[in-house]
């Protein structure tokens, strides 16, 4: 993600962060991005094409994690997107509104209106909801044409506001909304709907405001979901397939290792920390039982 402190708003520095990525873990395919930015112009999505820049990532001013050189007016970027739409370059979407117009409304829900503004002037442009939260912004992304695309989180699949608000790990935004909403994204991801894909996103907190919720039930428990809903065939789709067809990626290699998931007793552990152990990191679901993940 380009939302770095500067933010990442040309080509050069595009390539550089790519480099110093591929210097930690050259095995990984990085797909880059621009952040939206008076400097990102339309010749710079030029620019990017040529690059084989993937993306380039709007943030709302002020809404998330170093969004403050964010967008303030989408409408001025029209003409960014019209020539990503001519040089098929993603928009990513952090789908937040800066406040909400009326009370009860989530500032996601607040921003679907410009979400189908920007796909009706731009039909053409491949669109991405990011780390989409509300059962809304699952129907607004169907009701949309098949340009326009959604991750949903693996966090979002658990949490609700109520969790976000007394544990400190589980807080990110977009803040976790209702059951409803939480219930609507898994539907969404067991349903084989090639529309939404997985999407990581991380809000990591310091260990030392550590507190131990009640692990919340899982799906199949409250009845959401049937064990028979989660097929493998469904679950590739979700993490492995969709994105990768969204962003015109090659098929995989059939000799590339594949996730191995498997019930072997693993439990999440509590916290997790850099190699020198300077940084503890507590984790939202600590002592939860896991499927086991290996490379086969």
């Amino acid at each position: 993600m380009p939302n770095l402190t500067p933010p990442v708003t040309s080509v050069a520095r595009a390539l550089e962060y790519k480099a110093e990525l591929e210097a930690i873990d050259p095995t990984v395919n990085y797909l880059m991005s621009l952040f939206l930015h008076p400097d990102v112009t339309p010749e710079v999505i030029a620019e990017a094409a040529k690059a084989g820049i993937a993306g380039v990532k709007l943030y709302p001013q002020g809404v998330t994690t170093n969004s403050e050189n964010g967008v303030s007016a989408i409408e001025d970027y029209f003409p960014v997107f019209a020539a990503m739409e001519t040089h098929d370059i993603v928009l990513n979407l952090h789908g937040e509104a800066v406040k909400s117009p009326e009370p009860g409304l989530s500032l996601e829900e607040a921003f679907l209106p410009m979400l189908k503004k920007i796909h009706e002037a731009h039909p053409k442009l491949r669109v991405v909801l990011e780390h989409c939260s509300t059962k809304a912004a699952v129907a607004a992304v169907r009701a949309c044409g098949p340009t326009v695309s959604a991750t949903i989180t693996a966090h979002h699949l658990f949490l609700t506001g109520d969790i976000s608000r007394i544990n400190p790990h589980a807080f990110c935004k977009p803040i976790p909304k209702t059951p409803e909403d939480r219930d609507a994204l898994l539907q969404a991801v067991v349903s084989g709907d090639t529309k939404f894909f997985f999407g990581s996103d991380s809000a990591p907190t310091p260990l030392s405001t550590r507190r131990i919720p009640k692990p919340p039930p899982e799906a199949t428990e409250r009845g959401v979901l049937n064990p028979d809903d989660v097929t493998q065939d469904r679950l590739e789709q979700f993490l492995s397939l969709s994105g990768r067809k969204f962003y015109k990626l090659p098929h995989a290699a059939a000799d590339l290792p594949k996730i191995k998931l498997q019930r072997a007793g693993s439990r999440i552990p509590s916290n997790i920390g850099n190699e020198d152990g300077s940084l503890r990191i507590g984790l939202v679901r600590a002592e939860h039982p896991i499927l086991s993940l290996d490379w086969a």
